[in-house]
């Protein structure tokens, strides 16, 4: 059976709050923090909005401004939502755990973006490579923010960079939810963090059609709409502390979650589009229901949705939840938070995963904004514009990313 695991700490860094509880509130209350972007001239390019992170400060992480100077926004971002999990955890490597059992599994779908970006205009104009930054290659690679949160912390045991597009933070988190339940660690800060709302982002994903071209801001993601035109892209980082049930219960330290299960699948179909049956999408969440011990006679079940916005995802999400549940799918409660805070890429799954364990302890399902007219397709209870309270019992939580890479993770009260 395996050694529990519990959630001792989270971390989150937003455009819709610096942390959990601005974060939640903004969530249940259903606020969007999609703006026209102003930190760069849009002028010329096709897609002009996002979900920006506002109101930050790296200092308020004990960041200097040599750090801040040397290191990639997606880095910034993970290390401030990691200092959030780690003081709400109180874990202090070789004073309550030892260093060698600690892990970092913080993610990035796309790493240094914004880095590989400005160092390529660099070379364009000088072809020689003698402008180049001397830290460029240490600084945007996707395990940077890993390796800095782990000499940040001093956490010596495994840390690892799982880059599965959007899914790679539920894959991080479930991947360390397992090295703790088989012995190989007793707590890892884990999670993603991202940075890619920048021009070549933006053209990037807006020219393989990914994106919405919405110009109103606060009505461009609208996941299982009729009228839903694509995605919004996103910045920002989220962390959560897993930790072994017992180690956590011996420090008297607060459990906001328990996680109970983790499924993983691959459609092993297309590079971009999902697979059209739901079936490979489908077996990640009953595998990671089961796990959880799901039964359909007691549970209330919330899902948070991957999503996106798109018709193919909308759509064959739908499919896959009537695949996974059978008639019990029309009695899930379901939403998208990326109506509220974009898609935030590697980093969305661990936000989500927050989301989701908020909304068991409070018993709040928060909303999916801007469904004003559902699909057709999309004929399940997506919790349209208004948060509703339900007794939730198991909350769950999908991500589906480019590749097919498909994860689920399940998460119980503790007790």
């Amino acid at each position: 059976m395996g050694r529990r695991v519990a959630v001792t700490g989270m971390g989150v860094v937003s455009c819709i709050g610096n942390d959990i509880t601005t974060f939640w509130n903004n969530l249940v209350d259903g606020v969007c923090g999609i703006e026209q972007i102003t930190e760069f001239p849009t002028d010329e390019l096709a897609v002009r909005i996002g979900g920006k992170v506002k109101n930050f400060d790296p200092a308020n992480y004990g960041m200097d401004r040599q750090f801040v100077r040397k290191q990639d926004p997606f880095t910034i971002y993970g290390m401030a939502a990691s200092v959030q999990a780690m003081q709400n955890s109180g874990l202090v490597a070789g004073q309550n755990i030892d260093p060698f059992r600690l892990g970092t599994y913080i993610c990035s779908g796309v790493g240094g973006l914004e880095s590989i970006y400005r160092e390529m205009g660099k070379m364009h104009e000088d072809p020689s490579g003698r402008w180049i930054s001397p830290n460029f290659i240490p600084v945007m690679i996707g395990d940077t923010a890993g390796a800095q949160v782990a000499i940040r912390f001093g956490a010596k045991g495994s840390c690892l960079d799982i880059v599965t597009a959007c899914s790679s933070s539920t894959h991080s988190i479930g991947e360390a939810y397992r090295a703790i339940k088989d012995g190989y660690a007793d707590a890892v800060i884990c999670g993603g963090t991202d940075n890619c709302t920048i021009p070549v982002g933006l053209a990037g994903f807006a020219n393989c059609r990914a994106l919405t071209h919405e110009d109103n801001p606060k009505r461009a993601s609208r996941p299982f709409s009729g009228d839903r035109s694509g995605f919004v892209m996103a910045d920002g980082a989220a962390v959560l502390i897993l930790e072994e049930y017992e180690h956590a219960l011996a420090r008297g330290v607060q459990i906001h979650a328990e996680v109970r299960g983790y499924g993983t699948s691959c459609d092993a179909f297309h590079a971009t589009a999902p697979r059209p049956d739901g079936s490979t999408q489908a077996r990640c969440m009953t595998d990671a229901a089961k796990e959880a011990g799901f039964d359909e006679r007691t549970d209330c079940v919330y899902v948070n949705a991957h999503g996106t916005g798109t018709h193919l995802n909308d759509v064959t999400e739908t499919i896959s939840y009537k695949a996974a549940f059978g008639d019990f799918a029309y009695k899930l409660h379901i939403s998208s938070t990326k109506s509220m805070h974009g898609h935030m890429f590697g980093a969305t799954g661990a936000a989500e995963a927050i989301a989701t364990i908020m909304t068991l302890k409070y018993g709040i399902i928060p909303p999916t904004i801007n469904l004003d007219t559902p699909d057709p397709e999309c004929d399940l209870d997506y919790t349209p514009n208004k948060a509703v309270k339900a007794p939730v019992s198991l909350g769950l939580t999908d991500s589906f990313g480019f590749g097919g890479h498909n994860a689920c993770l399940a998460f119980r009260k503790p007790r």
